[in-house]
């Protein structure tokens, strides 16, 4: 086992912390209560501020054999974070530096423990625009990458994978390598960039990130649109879809949910109307093209049946519609035992939520879904009192079972973590988790970088 003094020796006694009290919140994620992994007992945290102390601290580790989890921001829910075992905490809080906004190319250059709002500020200051938009602007943009987060954004534009164009990343071995470049095209050889991406930390630690970038849009609209049934809203979709507009987002949610998260915000949800809503945000290069764009989706929604549609035009409006969307979970998290991921074929979402009502109702519970209406991604949300029934494992089971039937994954976005791994015999193709132990062993070959975490 690594020694204090040992990494205090590689960054200095101020970056070393081995007392549990002052360490606590390094042990936790936004994983919910009932499904968080418990923290190993012997710990130590270590906040490197380079890709030197990075590799110093792996090249002892791997020596030594003791185990290193990374941590960035601290967002996930999925428990890939917190150490399971007695070892190596990282923190990467202190690779903080936005590198270069480079308009030329089009690029953005960061360390991996910029959160994604300075990253956003800085783009923002040079005119330009980071499509992804996983949710919290406090996540560090390199457990954004480790997860190929997700997000409302993706409709148009994509997951984090779509913009990411460099790498470097410190191998569990200790080598600094650097992957892709300021590049559009790169066919020198297998693309090892792409499988540190949504690698979960388990396969080196992302120092430095160079993110492809766009031009910035110059009008936006949000949509809120009302209906009694949810079948007629998710109907919508593929019509608005097939209709030639992309939408930057469409959402999904139902009265129940959103005004609870709107009551906790103090804020009032516009919508009077309708039981379930869509939420279409539209951009353009002029308000007359937005205004467009929010004619055409308007009239497919009235030929489905919308009982109503407001339109947000004012930057403040959008703000806070999509405030209280982004804010559900935290606002569901004090009632919840987990909170589920699964992804479907788009045009199975509505069949999908219909399985979710009839899990529900045969276990007389209920089970709050809402999602990213336009890329099949739902978030079932699993209340408390199922663990306190003892049937949270079952009622999870089936409903990543009906995913599966309608050919989708467990997981579209989170990621395994640790909390997922229980279930995964239910997925086929089960030779894929030993090629993925094979590519971890060529570059963890003694499984010190996140044991535990994902399939590894």
């Amino acid at each position: 086992m690594i020694t204090v003094k040992e990494l205090q020796g590689i960054v200095g006694k101020d970056w070393v912390v081995s007392d549990r009290g002052q360490m606590q919140r390094y042990l936790a994620d936004e994983t919910a209560d009932a499904m968080r992994p418990k923290p190993a007992d012997n710990v130590i945290l270590v906040k490197p501020a380079s890709a030197a102390e990075v590799s110093r601290i792996l090249k002892l580790a791997n020596r030594q054999k003791t185990p290193v989890f990374v941590r960035g921001g601290g967002t996930g829910i999925c428990g890939g974070a917190i150490p399971i075992v007695d070892g190596v905490l990282l923190s990467t809080e202190r690779l903080d530096r936005v590198i270069e906004v480079d308009k030329s190319n089009l690029m953005v250059v960061v360390e991996s423990g910029v959160t994604l709002g300075s990253m956003l500020k800085a783009v923002e200051a040079a005119g330009m625009f980071f499509p992804p938009h996983p949710g919290d602007e406090g996540a560090h943009v390199g457990g954004l990458v480790a997860c190929n987060a997700g997000g409302t954004r993706a409709v148009k534009y994509g997951v984090m994978r779509n913009f990411v164009r460099g790498l470097e990343v410190v191998l569990p071995t200790g080598e600094i390598v650097n992957m892709g470049g300021k590049l559009l095209k790169n066919n020198q050889g297998f693309d090892l960039m792409h499988l540190l991406i949504n690698s979960g930390g388990a396969l080196g630690v992302i120092t430095k990130v160079i993110f492809r970038l766009c031009p910035k849009f110059n009008s936006s609209g949000t949509l809120l649109i009302s209906y009694d049934q949810r079948h007629k809203a998710i109907d919508t979709v593929p019509e608005i879809l097939q209709s030639g507009i992309v939408p930057l987002a469409i959402e999904y949610v139902e009265r129940d949910v959103i005004e609870i998260s709107a009551r906790r915000l103090g804020m009032a949800w516009p919508a009077r109307k309708g039981l379930a809503y869509l939420l279409v945000i539209l951009t353009g290069d002029s308000d007359d093209e937005v205004y467009a764009q929010g004619e055409k989706v308007s009239q497919i929604c009235e030929r489905n049946n919308a009982t109503d549609i407001l339109i947000a035009e004012r930057r403040e409006e959008q703000a806070n519609i999509l405030k209280i969307r982004s804010e559900v979970y935290s606002s569901l998290k004090s009632q919840l035992a987990d909170v589920l991921d699964i992804t479907v074929p788009p045009a199975s979402i509505g069949d999908m939520m219909d399985r979710v009502d009839e899990v529900a109702a045969r276990f007389k519970v209920r089970i709050p879904t809402y999602g990213h209406a336009a890329d099949g991604n739902l978030h079932p949300h699993l209340l408390a009192e199922l663990a306190e029934k003892g049937i949270l494992r079952q009622v999870k089971r089936e409903i990543y079972q009906a995913a599966i039937e309608m050919g989708g994954v467990i997981t579209g976005e989170h990621g395994l973590g640790v909390i997922r791994l229980p279930d995964l015999d239910i997925c086929p193709d089960g030779k894929i988790w030993d090629l993925m132990r094979g590519i971890k062993k060529v570059f963890d070959p003694n499984n010190i970088l996140s044991p535990g975490v994902g399939v590894f």
